[in-house]
């Protein structure tokens, strides 16, 4: 297991992650969203422990990830802008990720194929998505506990991104490791997470089963035979509302019988139901946030 307890990091006194907690199990795939500058790759750098937080504490089964070597040997970082070392081939980098890790030699031969690499091709010389493809090679090749994932899919092909899917579903069937990808590229996490959580201003603003939360989070298109303001509901967690004439669209938490009938109050005329994307959610969740400010 996975466990963040009050961590907070700050560069030239400007705080990027404050006072966070979290906990993962194992075997999940946890979506951590955030817009650029939330804070997404200084958390990610301090549970792979390659940073240390200001306070607080990142344990991984119990061992603190900066003070414990032995533990890290079991995290894999593929960050989202990895140094290139200048002349060193793919089969050439190899070696250091040999000496660091328990490194699986035949599962890399078959990752280069499917990534279509050339272990003799110099690092330097590949294009983004090519680098992408390589760094996430080695990541994968290391039988890690805690995977994590920056900007997964950031400059993939759509091909690439369907195989790495599917490697990852193949290595938690297998081995129950956790993943960690973290992303703005929501529709891309949607489909392969399992758990989630929205990082906004270093602080995560919501978190728990994406499936569950989704479930509990939609969209009201509602047509009444008078216009009606947002007071009118004041019954339900509204997170966004917007009305034209006598048809009020809202996406609001809660169960939908719930919601129901506290709509059916008011008498409408019609009710539409519509389901919330990962993406949605996201925004709706930081658009109210920011106006409570």
């Amino acid at each position: 297991m996975l466990e963040i307890e009050k961590v907070s990091k700050a560069f030239d006194h400007h705080p990027v992650i404050r006072d966070l907690s979290l906990s993962l199990k194992e075997g999940s795939v946890f979506g951590l969203v955030g817009v650029n500058g939330a804070g997404k790759s200084t958390l990610l750098r301090m549970i792979a422990g390659v940073m240390k937080p200001d306070q607080g504490r990142i344990r991984l089964d119990g061992s603190d990830t900066f003070a414990d070597a032995e533990i890290r040997r079991f995290i894999s970082f593929a960050a989202d802008e990895a140094y290139v070392p200048p002349g060193v081939t793919i089969e050439g980098r190899k070696q250091l990720y040999e000496a660091m890790y328990e490194f699986d030699s035949v599962l890399f031969s078959d990752y280069c194929r499917t990534f279509e690499l050339n272990p003799n091709a110099a690092l330097a010389s590949l294009s983004k998505g090519q680098k992408r493809r390589a760094s996430l090679l080695y990541a994968l090749c290391t039988h890690p506990r805690l995977l994590l994932l920056d900007e997964a899919y950031d400059g993939l092909e759509p091909l690439a991104r369907l195989e790495l899917k599917r490697i990852i579903a193949e290595r938690m069937e297998e081995e129950q490791i956790t993943v960690i990808i973290a992303g703005h590229s929501l529709r891309e996490l949607e489909d392969i997470c399992d758990t989630f959580g929205l990082l906004d201003h270093g602080s995560i603003l919501d978190s728990g089963d994406l499936v569950e939360k989704k479930e509990t989070l939609k969209k009201y298109q509602v047509a009444f035979t008078e216009e009606k303001t947002m007071d009118a509901f004041n019954e339900l967690d509204v997170l966004h509302f917007q009305s034209e004439g006598r048809v009020v669209r809202m996406v609001v938490r809660g169960e939908e019988e719930q919601v129901r009938t506290v709509l059916n109050r008011q008498s409408p005329v019609l009710i539409d139901v519509l389901p919330v994307s990962f993406e949605e959610l996201f925004l709706y969740e930081v658009e109210r946030r920011r106006k409570t400010r």
